[in-house]
């Protein structure tokens, strides 16, 4: 990577995404260079997300024939061995959750790749707008010291040197200079429009990076508490939470899919930007800059001229010879004309912050900064977004397929709990092995009196079986025969 900051290379997977089929609604080709504004591009980026539509249609149908199948096509609960199905759901919830918990750490390290490359994006559009604000405040401020407080001083030495016409004509010959600063300085181009454009999209571009990643990191922990509350559900064996999640679980792979299809469509349009980032952002600043200036600052090399090199160089000069000019006057006329040394002074300072500027401006428009920070926006949305977007394309894919398997099994799961039920139900409650008899007993105490008198009854009468049996039954009421 650090290669790449060198000379932009574009990483392997742009070439193969930009590979990919550019098809619009309509099934015609596409152009597959990057140009967001034609029609024919936006669709078959649409396209790509009517796939991943097509592709969730397709997993509802099986899953919708899977739960058919599972309802009409019963056996006989005799015939059934509970044991194979029981560890088929207890195998398919393993599975799924151990899916659920590579797909989420897949996730979470995409969405933390893609918000790198988006900060390293955002950093550089604010870092070269920084740049281009501090172009365009010297520019600005060195033409108004030029334009207001130097006119001003050269109007009242004109007043004071007006009997002496060498010295007039050398403050003559000094806006002249003045003129000639001015004139290079509005040579520069006006980066005013591009700074506003960089401002604006780096703004933008941090928002929506914001919640994108929030929604992902939202979607992540849903996935994991659906995960673990189904599994939960499976230990505890409660039919409403694994109801519950089984819709909840419908719910995610909607999302899943489509968080799919939105990724696929971003990495494939990013990547062909990033095959060739140069010609898009020529294009885009035709009409605002220069061509030259654009290739110098998109390829800065040491065979290629500074196109500012000439307007600064004379700026250079000019400031030179006044200051020469102000010398003389100080050395020469503040003896005759004590009151003029204010404001050859003041001139003097002017030109010395002037010349500051100078300095300042011509570090500024070296290619160097601007370059560094295009190669960084760049590295980071091809390198790092790309790559992030691709991980979370994997963490869609293998939550689909986890939450395929958890729909698949909750439902065998939840019959074989009503089966275990209607079994429970059908043993005999008489039974004194039975655990619900027993249950029972203890909750109707008068009911297993009565069964232990009995029992200890009988076992009276049959040590005294040798008497006869009373004669007469008694009408009483049964308490009382008790």
């Amino acid at each position: 990577m650090s290669s790449a900051r060198v000379d932009y290379i574009a990483p392997w997977w742009t070439y193969w995404l930009h590979n990919f089929p550019h098809i619009n609604l309509r099934f015609q080709p596409a152009d597959n260079s990057f140009q967001p504004g034609d029609e024919n591009y936006q669709q078959s980026l649409i396209f790509l997300g009517c796939v991943a539509a097509a592709g969730l249609g397709l997993n509802l149908l099986c899953l919708a024939v899977y739960l058919s199948c599972l309802c009409c096509c019963r056996k006989d609960e005799e015939e059934e061995s509970k044991k194979p199905n029981s560890c088929c759901v207890t195998w398919s919830a393993v599975t799924a959750g151990l899916i659920t918990c590579v797909a989420v750490g897949v996730g979470f390290y995409g969405n933390s790749e893609t918000n790198d490359g988006v900060y390293q994006l955002t950093y550089s559009l604010y870092n070269a707008n920084h740049t281009l604000g501090g172009v365009d405040s010297l520019v600005t401020g060195t033409m108004g010291n030029m334009k207001s407080s130097l006119h001003q001083h050269l109007a009242r030495l004109d007043e004071i040197f007006a009997t002496r016409g060498d010295y007039v004509q050398t403050l003559q010959f000094m806006q002249q200079m003045a003129d000639n600063v001015i004139k290079q300085l509005l040579g520069l181009p006006d980066w005013e429009e591009a700074k506003v454009d960089l401002a604006s999209i780096a703004d933008q571009t941090a928002n929506i990076e914001y919640y994108r990643w929030f929604s992902y990191l939202l979607l992540l922990i849903l996935d994991l508490i659906i995960c673990l509350l189904a599994c939960l559900g499976l230990a505890k064996q409660s039919r409403w939470l694994l109801t519950t999640m089984m819709v909840f679980g419908v719910l995610t792979l909607v999302l899943s899919w489509t968080s799919l299809g939105a990724d696929l469509a971003t990495a494939v349009g990013t990547s062909d930007f990033c095959v060739s980032p140069d010609k898009y952002v020529m294009s885009q600043t035709k009409g605002i800059i220069s061509a030259d200036i654009v290739h110098y600052y998109i390829y800065c090399n040491q065979t290629l001229s500074n196109p500012f090199q000439q307007p600064l160089t004379i700026f250079q000069r000019s400031l030179t010879t006044m200051q020469i000019q102000i010398q003389g006057l100080l050395q020469f006329a503040v003896p005759l004309f004590p009151t003029a040394e204010r404001d050859l002074l003041g001139i003097q300072h002017l030109l010395n912050s002037s010349e500051a500027s100078l300095h300042q401006l011509t570090a500024l428009l070296d290619c160097r900064g601007l370059n560094k920070d295009y190669l960084d926006a760049m590295v980071g949305v091809c390198y790092d977004g790309v790559e992030g977007v691709l991980y979370l394309c994997l963490f869609s894919i293998l939550a689909a397929s986890a939450f395929t398997v958890m729909l698949c099994a909750i439902p065998r799961a939840w019959r074989q709990i009503a089966c275990r039920e209607r079994d429970y139900d059908d043993i005999d409650e008489e039974d004194p092995f039975n655990p619900r008899a027993r249950r029972i007993g203890s909750q109707n105490p008068n009911h297993t009196n009565m069964h232990s008198f009995c029992s200890y009854s009988s076992s009276m009468g049959s040590q005294n079986s040798l008497h006869p049996p009373a004669p007469a039954v008694s009408n009483a009421p049964m308490s009382d025969y008790m």
